[in-house]
């Protein structure tokens, strides 16, 4: 190879890197520092309130930014109108000496003492530069504040083989509304839960409705406590929002109740019976019973009866010795009015009572549950304990009759007004001079109808009869066609009878017996 090839190719590669150090050295003399870039923000804020972050960005360089693009990285599970939580912007160029701001309304979502970071990156080119830089920065907010009530309502102090009802409450002060809530509860060890108002498909998690402002609720769970004596038990319950599939925590509340052995047993009658099962229109006499089974007295005994149920007929409470108090359902003994409550020594037991009378019908809020039940929620020594009374169903008739000339027809339907009822039968016997026609409609009731033409008694077998029928819903009927010639009633008195399924009572009614036109 000649001495001038050589030479040539020498100078080439010497402008080749001459060129390359050229570009390194231009790229080399801009830092990324030049650029300030930071978020202000709150350094503390509440759950929920919106807060404003500013992202301000300043080229301090004496290069052009261009095509810069701002990226805003919300904190995690933050609340927006929009539901994006990563905000992309593309920017005008970023001329030397420039400062601008950007800013993004947000609300925060967590516990207190979460800390909540939110993220800005910056990218850009330089005036005839090749490289893409990118600064970034953060910025950190603390929850200081939750404004959601979540507390427990229960004793400190529960005993052991007895059934338990506690609230957890929970209320909003927060300026939005929170969807896709619920409230979870951890299993309680020595806890057997037996029901809950709203129901829950699991007893664990409740969905709640759209909690606005000023808005709450409670959840009531009643279980037996089977814990051994002088254990704690540990209630925890969370409220949380559902986003994204993850349940996120926002309040939590924690409960630690003792175990303890029964010292003050408390029994209750109703009508001289510890199982009675009152029918509409009774008066009821409750006697409610304390033994004291503890080694110690019990001084200065405060004893309140808490009633609850549709079918109290409130207006009547009476007490021979207690205060009454028919507004709040309530009725108290106080033992500076009953010297027998100012020491009950062991073994010793005293009783308290009252009477109310149950309304002759009423209907329940949701007949169809068979909820017809009376509480009685007793309270004393910080103790309590809850007795439930089951009142039976009443059955009744609807009646009418049309007639013409010696032909008259019956129509029956069958009412029921509270539990659900079983074998539930229409009886009735005809009057001398009547015959009854072979005529009855529904032609398939034709199957539960019977007559005796020696004892002339009519009997329909209605079968099961739910709560409500004839009353808040549909009911079953038949008519019955008769001739002849009446003198007053087209039949002797009607008694409606069935079987109560929620009490387990013989229910029975007697209807007079209707009378033609």
């Amino acid at each position: 190879m000649s001495k001038k090839i050589l030479l040539f190719i020498a100078l080439a590669m010497l402008v080749a890197l001459g060129a390359i150090g050229f570009w390194l050295y231009r790229d080399a003399i801009f830092s990324k520092e030049i650029v300030r870039l930071e978020i202000l923000g709150p350094e503390r804020a509440k759950m929920g309130e919106e807060i404003t972050y500013t992202v301000n960005y300043k080229n301090n360089g004496n290069f052009t930014l261009e095509s810069p693009k701002l990226v805003f990285e919300l904190p995690e599970n933050s609340l927006t109108e929009d539901g994006k939580h990563r905000l992309m912007q593309d920017l005008p160029d970023i001329y030397p000496g420039d400062e601008k701001i950007t800013t993004f309304k947000v609300r925060l979502l967590g516990k207190e003492g979460e800390i909540k970071t939110a993220h800005a990156w910056l990218s850009y080119v330089p005036h005839n530069l090749s490289v893409r830089y990118e600064s970034d920065t953060t910025l950190s907010t603390e929850i200081d504040a939750v404004p959601i009530t979540l507390e427990f309502d229960l004793l400190s102090k529960i005993e052991k083989g007895k059934e338990i009802e506690y609230s957890i409450n929970y209320f909003s002060n927060i300026d939005y509304p929170l969807e896709n809530t619920s409230i979870k509860v951890e299993a309680v060890a020595g806890l057997q839960v037996q029901s809950a108002v709203p129901k829950s498909l699991d007893n664990a998690e409740w969905k709640l409705p759209t909690l606005n402002k000023s808005q709450g609720g409670k959840i009531t769970i009643t279980g037996m406590v089977n814990g051994e004596t002088g254990s704690s038990m540990h209630f925890t319950a969370k409220l949380g929002m559902w986003i994204d599939g993850r349940f996120v925590v926002i309040k939590e509340a924690d409960k630690d109740v003792q175990v303890i052995e029964p010292l003050l047993f408390i029994s209750q009658q109703v009508n001289g019976s510890s199982s009675y099962s009152p029918s509409p229109g009774e008066m009821l006499h409750y006697e409610i019973f304390f033994r004291n089974i503890g080694p110690t007295a019990f001084d200065n005994l405060f004893v309140m009866s808490s009633l609850e149920g549709a079918g109290l007929d409130f207006s009547t409470l009476r007490s021979p010795d207690g205060q009454t108090r028919p507004n709040d359902n309530l009725v108290a003994w106080d033992s500076r009015q009953i010297p027998r409550l100012a020491h009950i020594a062991p073994q010793q037991e005293v009783k308290v009572e009252f009477t109310v009378a149950l309304k002759n019908s009423w209907i329940p809020a949701d007949a169809q549950k068979n909820n017809t039940i009376l509480k009685n929620k007793i309270t004393a020594a910080g103790m309590g304990q809850e007795f439930l009374t089951k009142v039976s169903s009443r059955l009744d008739v609807s009646q009418s009759v049309q007639g013409a000339g010696a032909s008259y027809q019956i129509t029956w339907q069958p009412k029921n007004y509270l539990n659900d009822a079983r074998n539930v039968k229409i009886k009735a016997v005809l009057p001398p001079g009547v015959s009854l026609d072979d005529f009855i409609m529904p032609e398939s009731e034709a199957v539960n109808f019977s007559f005796d033409n020696q004892s002339r008694q009519l009997v329909w077998f209605v079968g099961d009869l739910p709560a409500g029928a004839g009353i808040t819903g549909a009911s079953k009927q038949l008519t019955l066609q008769f001739s002849g010639v009446l003198n007053g009633a087209i039949a002797s008195q009607v008694i409606i009878s069935g079987e109560d399924v929620v009490t387990g009572a013989a229910i029975q009614t007697f209807v007079s017996a209707p009378v033609a036109n």
